[in-house]
């Protein structure tokens, strides 16, 4: 299709052609123009041929991780406040919930910097920030976040200088081990603090606070620092921090093809993320499972991940999840030729999906809402636009939901949790409060006409 420069006219004539829905999505502060107007893709619910693809959500949809996201995001407000941040409640699920869970990182902290930066000290802020840099430059994995991070202290007129081969220290900074570096001078603090009363340099701020905090807690659980992690406000240590959410496991092994009808055998696996209901073995939901699993034992579909995290951060949590899931697996009543597939399967994520798409892939820009990284997904798992009437989406989150219909899947599922309870999911298909296990046994994958004829 060539590029043409058309009239509004034309414009409106072209758009209506796609579809009888848009969605209104905000740009970034720095884009233009304020916002964009995108088609979004009809709604579907049930099958009406077998499934090619299902595309899922990491955090909250997949994992446990949005507690920790929240609690970053609670961080970075907290120490943006100064000494004024202990008398801060914290984030308001009624109210903040909805604004900093499923959307890019920048929208999240925009949010917070115009619903609370009235309460910032800004030289509070510029410690902060200086010390949440220091940290990064010297200790993330993640090359884009380091160049990033180097970008804002120049911006905000620190620098960065290499004290020596193996380590970075900023310039006007005092490091940890008291080496390279120096002691920021009143003055210095004084400038950088008039500086950090713009807000969209507390965005990057406080972003930059937000990231150090997440990432400085992902390797914790990698080092087994169980000491660190109980110092988090309100995290259980004798727990793991980073879970599959409910109905994961069997979801994966299941729409896979590998558990067939020995599927029935793991209905009491399954309890509804909104009950503590654990008698899911019940004869019907044992029979459902069974078909289900003998249906895709037939029709595998692709599977995709996909995530507004960072690469770095979605590796270390999907590890910590296949880890999990592999222990799961080894004590299901399933036969050795079963146990074997799943072995192979929970691996690794490789080993599990089709595509595992992240914020890096799109340079952390035009994450959901945006439809983008749900389009590499597809793309990425071979799906053309010909077959997006036979993919499932699945979504905790406003943004979310919005994104996988804006890329063109109209069978949309939000499996809300504790947190985003309060979201709009006027983009789902179906709201499954009970999550995946919701989604198998009573809604039997939408795919109940298929069922019926193949019986």
């Amino acid at each position: 299709m060539a590029i043409r420069i058309i009239e509004k006219t034309q414009a409106a004539a072209l758009a209506t052609g796609q579809s009888e829905l848009f969605v209104r999505i905000p740009n970034p502060s720095y884009v233009f123009p304020p916002y964009e107007i995108c088609p979004i893709a009809a709604l579907l619910v049930a099958f009406d041929r077998p499934p090619v693809a299902a595309v899922m959500d990491m955090d909250g949809t997949t994992t446990t991780t949005e507690t920790l996201c929240l609690h970053s995001l609670e961080h970075a407000v907290r120490k943006a406040m100064g000494p004024g941040g202990t008398d801060w409640p914290g984030l308001d699920p009624q109210r903040d919930f909805p604004n900093v869970i499923g959307n890019s990182t920048t929208k999240h902290v925009e949010y917070l910097v115009d619903a609370y930066g009235a309460r910032f000290d800004t030289r509070a802020l510029g410690e902060a920030f200086l010390k949440a840099a220091d940290w990064t430059i010297r200790h993330s994995r993640d090359e884009q976040r380091r160049r990033q991070v180097q970008i804002n202290l120049r911006q905000l007129g620190a620098g960065v200088a290499e004290a020596d081969s193996n380590a970075h220290h900023l310039a006007g900074i005092e490091t940890e081990s008291g080496a390279g570096g120096r002691t920021v001078s009143e003055t210095e603090m004084d400038s950088l603090a008039r500086k950090l009363e713009r807000s969209d340099l507390q965005v990057q701020a406080c972003i930059d606070i937000y990231y150090q905090r997440y990432h400085e807690i992902l390797a914790a659980i990698e080092a087994g620092d169980r000491k660190f992690l109980a110092a988090i406000p309100g995290v259980d240590a004798d727990r793991p921090l980073i879970e599959p959410m409910p109905g994961v496991a069997v979801t994966l092994a299941l729409l896979s093809g590998d558990l067939g009808g020995e599927a029935g055998e793991l209905a009491s696996q399954l309890v509804t993320t909104d009950s503590t209901d654990t008698t899911n073995g019940d004869p019907e939901s044992v029979s459902t499972l069974s078909r289900l699993g003998q249906f895709f034992r037939k029709h595998p579909v692709r599977l995709a991940l996909v995530t507004s995290s960072i690469r770095c951060e979605a590796e270390v949590v999907m590890r910590e999840v296949f880890n999990i899931l592999r222990q799961d697996a080894a004590s299901w009543p399933v036969s050795v030729e079963v146990r074997e597939r799943l072995e192979r399967r929970f691996s690794s994520p490789d080993a599990c999906y089709d595509a595992f798409v992240t914020a890096t892939d799109s340079s952390e820009i035009r994450l959901k809402p945006f439809r983008d990284l749900y389009s590499i997904a597809l793309h990425q798992a071979g799906v053309g636009p010909e077959d997006f009437d036979a993919v499932i989406g699945f979504e905790d989150s406003q943004s979310g939901t919005v994104a996988i219909r804006a890329a063109g899947i109209g069978r949309c599922v939000a499996v809300p949790f504790h947190e985003t309870g309060g979201h709009d999911f006027d983009a789902a298909s179906v709201v499954a409060h009970g999550g995946l296990p919701e989604v198998l046994l009573k809604h039997r994958f939408f795919v109940d006409k298929l069922l019926e004829d193949t019986a």
